[in-house]
């Protein structure tokens, strides 16, 4: 695949791209440029396509203190999972 920058700085994205990314007419595109020099192209998905795709919790809601004992209790077993190797 190929393209051409014009002199706007714009760059038509092959139709085997778009079809791949799912891109649309008016949809928009964000630019990771990569450590390594790689640029990747990704949708930008807007925050009301993601709404829904978490289940609802059941119960009450879980407390910062809570919240902060499962954060420590994660970063001990990844510790000790790194340490072990």
């Amino acid at each position: 695949m190929e393209s051409a920058v014009t002199s706007k700085g714009q760059v038509t994205i092959p139709k085997e791209a778009r079809d791949h990314l799912g891109l649309k007419p008016g949809d928009c595109v964000k630019f990771f440029i990569q450590p390594d020099g790689h640029v990747v192209m990704l949708p930008k998905i807007p925050a009301s396509a993601l709404r829904g795709i978490v289940p609802k919790r059941k119960g009450s809601p879980v407390s910062l203190e809570e919240m902060d004992e499962a954060i420590a209790a994660g970063a001990v077993a990844r510790y000790l999972r790194a340490t072990r190797r």
